[in-house]
């Protein structure tokens, strides 16, 4: 078995198994309290760690920007996350950790790297409604016990739009037009932790002229299909005649894409919804991977385009 391979059989377990693995990271001392608090994000979002490069600063970039920095012959821009997130680093950022989002790959400088730990999504608690607009969740390393460390959850899709909302913006714009067409009465049901992400799928989607239900969770988006399954059995209907499809990002506090497209596909109630992979989770292995878990597509955020077609694909083969 190739390297590949194994990779996805590891990252498939690790999804039947309801976990991933987070490296964890502090970026300096949080205003007010001093405290060097850790943050987070998945280990498959991480290409390498590595001792920070020189870097080159670029006239008229972003505050946020520290410049770019040649990692084996790529351009890569290095973002200053401790100055994004409000930390103050004791010295300048030691690492950089270069990640892979939607296809595209940028830095991000840290004070230092702490462990890569293993975690169910059962215990990751979303962040909204805290005040942290940078962080869609928040992990339990330790469980639930009462004293267990927590950590932040980068919204990362946020920050990338933060720090080059022209690019977001042009992107958009240029992706607009492409219609779908779904069943007369039925929705996309999407679910998603992300407050960015959803205002990008939305955008879309009315662009499409498709009607959807959004959801922030993939617990949400469960608990949605019980009660449209109820609803559609007491009006002597199934729930195909209200869901065309469900549009899910893997990467959501107390249930995942990978729990929640499981889940569908083995219910019989709802095992023939089409179910499509929306997420930032890129590269080569990592699309394979979610092919094995039961999704009937894969698309990368936010490739409006794409996901029309992806979309278009889907339904008319159904």
């Amino acid at each position: 078995m190739n390297e590949t391979m194994r990779d996805i059989d590891e990252r498939t377990n690790l999804a039947g198994n309801s976990m991933f693995e987070m490296l964890l990271f502090r970026l300096g001392e949080a205003p007010g309290t001093g405290r060097h608090e850790l943050f987070g994000i998945n280990v498959f979002k991480v290409r390498e760690i590595l001792v920070m490069p020189e870097i080159t600063a670029m006239a008229n970039a972003s505050a946020n920007v520290l410049g770019v920095a040649n990692i084996r012959g790529q351009m890569i821009t290095v973002l200053d996350l401790p100055k994004i997130m409000g930390c103050i680093p004791n010295a300048a950022p030691g690492l950089l950790l270069v990640t892979e989002f939607s296809r595209t790959s940028q830095g991000f400088a840290v004070e230092d790297v702490s462990e890569i730990v293993r975690l169910e999504w059962k215990h990751l608690m979303s962040a909204e409604g805290t005040g942290g607009s940078l962080v869609t969740s928040i992990a339990k390393l330790d469980g639930d016990g009462p004293n267990t460390r927590l950590a932040q959850v980068l919204d990362v899709e946020q920050i990338l739009r933060d720090a080059f909302p022209h690019e977001q913006q042009a992107a958009q714009d240029a992706q607009l037009g492409t219609q779908v067409k779904l069943s007369p009465g039925t929705v996309i049901l999407v679910a998603d932790d992300s407050a960015v992400a959803r205002l990008m799928i939305e955008d879309g989607l009315k662009a499409m002229n498709v009607s959807y239900i959004m959801t922030n969770s993939g617990q949400e988006a469960w608990d949605r299909l019980q009660i449209m399954a109820k609803q559609a059995e007491a009006e002597g209907k199934t729930i195909n005649d209200q869901i065309a499809l469900v549009l899910t990002d893997l990467e959501m506090p107390e249930m995942d894409g990978f729990t929640l497209t499981r889940n569908i596909k083995l219910d019989p109630r709802f095992k023939t919804i089409p179910v499509i992979i929306h997420s930032s989770l890129t590269g080569t292995t990592n699309e394979e991977h979610v092919k094995r878990v039961g999704a009937d597509a894969y698309v990368a955020k936010f490739e409006a385009t794409e996901l029309a077609a992806t979309l278009h694909r889907v339904l008319t083969r159904t």
